[in-house]
């Protein structure tokens, strides 16, 4: 999904609108969450991009998204780029640096 959404509305206050616009991208994801898993995959990741326009997108991780739009409605701006797509992922082992950095209670 690429798509840029705006806050404005004509029948709509704009808190709803954002509640939508939340919703729309939950729908989504788990949308593509619930389609058959390619053999030798393990779960469906996504890659996402997020920018005032296009040009201007930035990588970050699909549990910051409605963090960025909540923070798009406190800045102001009229509308935002948002880029989700999905992609099929294996699950890899943690290094052996972090599982000891994550013993710290040992």
């Amino acid at each position: 999904m690429k798509k840029t959404f705006s806050f404005s509305h004509p029948k709509k206050q704009r808190p709803r609108v954002v509640e939508a616009i939340k919703y729309e991208l939950k729908k989504y994801i788990k949308r593509e969450r619930n389609k058959k898993l390619p053999d030798n995959v393990d779960f469906w990741d996504f890659d996402c991009r997020y920018g005032a326009n296009e040009d201007s997108c930035s990588v970050i991780h699909v549990s910051e998204i409605n963090k960025v739009i909540s923070e798009a409605d406190a800045e102001g701006l009229d509308s935002f780029f948002l880029e989700v797509l999905s992609k099929p992922s294996v699950r890899t082992k943690k290094p052996e640096e972090e599982k000891k950095a994550e013993n710290f209670l040992d």
